[in-house]
């Protein structure tokens, strides 16, 4: 597959995400021209709520922007909208041959209806449903990020409850158009763990895949970590009708990551690219 047979970027960041440090949104459009991609999605974070800390504190990768109240509760930093958009118009003067769509990922957007209606007026071009912190398993009401989550429940139990709260998630009427990161915490599965056991997961991770299909929201495969192309199989099965793809780069260096394998795996899965090269990837 050439460059220019690539799919769009869907889901990155620039500096305008609390924890891209090491974002830049005008470098970040000179590696998509670079690279021949048609598009890319900006989709800089609007997260909610307090988290928890893990067991030993917080431990971040790389520099992040936020607070921490009185009880150790993580807040991120909220984004600056008004820039944000700014900087994609600059850039869409800058690049006028690259597709630069202005977007966010919503983290738990169906528990907090008020904060999203606030960022509804912004038009955004492309909304990715994502999570990243699950209910505290102690303390009602409270929430834990994943790293709290896996020391709450072990690996198996957190991968569970994701799923759980995916479904209920892909049910809701939380306004995205793209189920992220699927397989989020399998990022902090760890080889001591063992094989993932997807005979076990299979019935939760179909069901999740069926309301998806069933809401007529695209499923993204994140290039962060390879997706299982099982799951895509599935995904085709449960009759979803389109994938989108994203490298989740918090660097313009992370930009279309493995693009070119997991364009490959996602084809031969059953989706292929439309007459329109910027779009999602649909069934065949």
């Amino acid at each position: 597959m050439t460059g220019s047979g690539w799919p769009a970027d869907d889901h990155v960041h620039s500096q305008y995400s609390w924890d891209a440090s090491a974002g830049d949104m005008e470098a970040t459009c000179a590696r998509a021209v670079e690279l021949g991609l048609p598009a890319i999605s900006f989709t800089e974070h609007a997260d909610f709520g307090a988290w928890r800390p893990p067991p030993g504190g917080w431990s971040w990768k790389g520099t992040v922007r936020g607070r921490t109240d009185e009880h150790g509760r993580f807040m991120t930093e909220p984004l600056h909208v008004r820039a944000y958009v700014e900087a994609v118009q600059r850039c869409r003067h800058l690049f006028p041959d690259l597709r630069i769509r202005c977007g966010i990922e919503l983290s738990e957007g169906h528990r907090f209806p008020a904060e999203v209606a606030e960022l509804a007026g912004w038009g955004f071009e492309r909304v990715v449903g994502s999570l990243h912190a699950l209910p505290d398993l102690h303390l009602p009401g409270e929430v834990v990020e994943m790293r709290g989550a896996v020391a709450q429940r072990g690996l198996l139990g957190a991968v569970r409850t994701y799923l759980d709260e995916a479904a209920v998630m892909a049910a809701s009427d939380a306004p995205f158009e793209v189920l992220g990161h699927l397989d989020y915490p399998l990022r902090y599965w760890t080889p001591e763990a063992g094989p993932l056991p997807w005979a076990d997961l299979e019935e939760q991770v179909r069901h999740v895949l069926t309301v998806l299909a069933g809401s007529g929201r695209a499923l993204e495969v994140n290039t962060t970590r390879p997706m299982e192309m099982l799951v895509v199989r599935w995904w085709h099965a449960a009759g979803g009708q389109a994938v989108s793809f994203g490298s989740d780069a918090h660097a313009p260096e992370h930009l279309g990551r493995r693009w070119r394998e997991v364009a490959d795996a996602v084809s031969v899965a059953g989706f292929r690219p439309t007459t329109d090269p910027t779009a999602f990837w649909s069934r065949t």
